[in-house]
């Protein structure tokens, strides 16, 4: 049977490829009517900067996840530890060079271009393939509380301290992330809590460091956001944001305001990228626009373990399980924002909030994703169909992948 262009060119699994097009169809929408009067007032009445600007981004990514998904994904194993060190280089950059937005430096500015990197989205990204990497490599050793300290914990302990002085909420998600990858590839439990009580410990006392010896009022910031949310004292000097987020979304309703008809997107900070969630129920309603936006985030995550059942080796079943896993939680944790169940934390919505450097490390995640995909189909194929049906390029695809 002749195949068909689009079936040649995106290859891996169909599900997840129909789930890209419609995070891009949610996030031109969304980004677009959150972002008009911004862009108005910013832009020299340029309502259609943000739409360009995010077009350009995804259509981008969208390239970036043809290109990745047709490399093998073997690459990224031999590339783990390097990956690590070049993002863990980048964090300390970032601390020291990084320019500063809201009162947090958590942007490199290439010279030359203009062009911010968040570096905490490239760690994320490197961390996951490292963990999936060294997992494959030891899943006879990890009853060895010293080698899964040395290989595992220290590398992910570096990851997160560099990240935590900017971003508590992201060095938290990360390593929440990280034991949940480890607890799949069998980590004993005792260890990963003994590791999450050292995590906790570290965190107090860099915040009391920080209060006692520095100026800095990040600490203070953590403390009115984690106190406000589970205090219930929720006011307009407090905890404003989560309060225009309540509003958008009672108002939106099962229905919604009909697209464009945000009234919120005006008072609400960052209504394009970690509140878009909010905008997007307020103008679509629950039935247009939250349901199935979460089911669309559930659909990826049980085709991602779908996919990693399939795979023959350990190193692209955990590689898929981590980067599937990471893109969900970050989704579930903006939506618990949005809806008032955590405090505000600035993780946008993967793959529809407006932003660069984590549409783009999205992209490449779920480009890997799709990598192995390709070749799971690949060799699937290769035996069931008999010698004679099969095409060259099945062949030339289809080789035994090394943990």
């Amino acid at each position: 049977m002749q195949q068909g262009w689009l079936t040649k060119t995106f290859k891996g699994d169909r599900a997840i490829w129909g789930l890209v097009v419609l995070f891009m169809v949610y996030s031109l929408l969304a980004v677009y009517s959150s972002s008009v009067n911004v862009a108005f007032r910013s832009y020299g009445g340029n309502t259609t900067y943000f739409l360009r600007s995010q077009f350009f981004m995804l259509l981008l990514s969208l390239v970036i996840i043809v290109i990745v998904h047709y490399l093998p994904y073997r690459i990224y194993s031999s590339l783990a530890g390097l990956l690590l060190i070049i993002s863990a280089g980048l964090l300390v950059m970032t601390l020291v060079f990084g320019a500063r937005v809201n009162e947090a430096t958590r942007w490199l500015v290439i010279p030359g271009t203009g062009f911010r990197l968040q570096t905490s989205d490239v760690a994320k990204v490197a961390l996951v393939i490292y963990l999936a990497r060294t997992l494959s490599r030891y899943q006879g050793e990890l009853n060895d509380f010293m080698l899964v300290t040395k290989y595992f914990m220290i590398p992910v302990a570096v990851i997160c301290t560099l990240i935590l002085p900017e971003n508590l909420s992201t060095a938290v998600l990360v390593f929440g992330v990280s034991m949940i990858i480890l607890f799949i590839g069998r980590v004993p439990f005792k260890f990963l809590a003994a590791y999450a009580g050292l995590a906790v410990a570290g965190i107090i006392l860099f915040a009391v460091l920080l209060s006692v010896f520095t100026k800095d009022n990040r600490v203070e910031v953590w403390k009115n956001r984690i106190e406000n949310h589970f205090s219930g004292k929720g006011s307009e000097d407090s905890d404003f944001q989560s309060n225009q987020a309540k509003i958008a979304i009672s108002t939106g309703g099962l229905f919604g305001k009909a697209p464009g008809h945000s009234t919120q997107r005006n008072m609400l900070p960052q209504s394009n990228s970690d509140f878009i969630f909010a905008i997007i129920i307020e103008e679509y309603g629950l039935f247009l626009g939250a349901v199935p936006l979460i089911l669309a985030y559930m659909i990826l995550f049980f085709r991602g373990i779908a996919i990693a059942k399939k795979c023959d080796t350990a190193f692209p079943a955990f590689l898929v399980l981590g980067l599937i896993i990471m893109i969900v939680v970050q989704a579930m944790v903006n939506m618990m924002v949005a809806v008032g169940l955590l405090p505000v934390t600035g993780q946008t919505l993967p793959m529809v909030s407006w932003g660069r450097t984590s549409v783009l490390m999205m992209s490449f995640s779920i480009g890997a994703v799709l990598s192995v995909s390709r070749v799971v189909n690949a060799r699937i194929k290769k035996e069931e169909l008999p010698e004679e049906e099969l095409t060259d390029e099945g062949e030339k695809i289809y080789e035994p992948a090394k943990a």
